[in-house]
């Protein structure tokens, strides 16, 4: 099976410029009820960035940051670590489990496809006990 199969696609994703601050990353996460959000490149050729829960707790919580004094660029995970749409799932999981992440872009040619979460790859193989 190939992460194209099982990824969210794009058009259900949440984007942000990495301009925007962290209070207005906020309100979209609540907003959308996601707990990331993807960022979006700067140019053709620069890279899409990842910010989660996790990154806005680091900066606020821990550096005891101010939300309206924080970009998403000051926070944000970039380059975001991304799969090809055509690789197989397995080959996926395994990075997320050598680099201890939940999720990867999915990026062909410098575009934006989807993401792939640990939560896409374990609905398959519930389905697979299951079938």
């Amino acid at each position: 099976m190939l992460v194209e199969e099982i990824m969210t696609p794009k058009e259900r994703l949440v984007t942000v410029p990495a301009t925007a601050s962290v209070r207005e990353l906020l309100t979209l996460m609540k907003e959308h009820a996601v707990k990331s959000v993807v960022v979006e490149k700067g140019s053709p050729h620069g890279a899409y960035g990842l910010v989660t829960f996790k990154n806005v707790l680091q900066s606020i919580v821990a550096e005891e940051g101010d939300i309206d004094m924080l970009n998403v660029y000051d926070i944000m995970n970039a380059p975001a670590i991304s799969v090809s749409r055509k690789l197989e799932i397995r080959y996926a999981a395994q990075m997320m489990v050598q680099n201890s992440i939940k999720r990867l872009l999915v990026v062909d040619d410098n575009e934006l496809y989807g993401i792939l979460t640990m939560t896409d790859i374990i609905g398959v193989v519930l389905e697979e006990m299951e079938g």
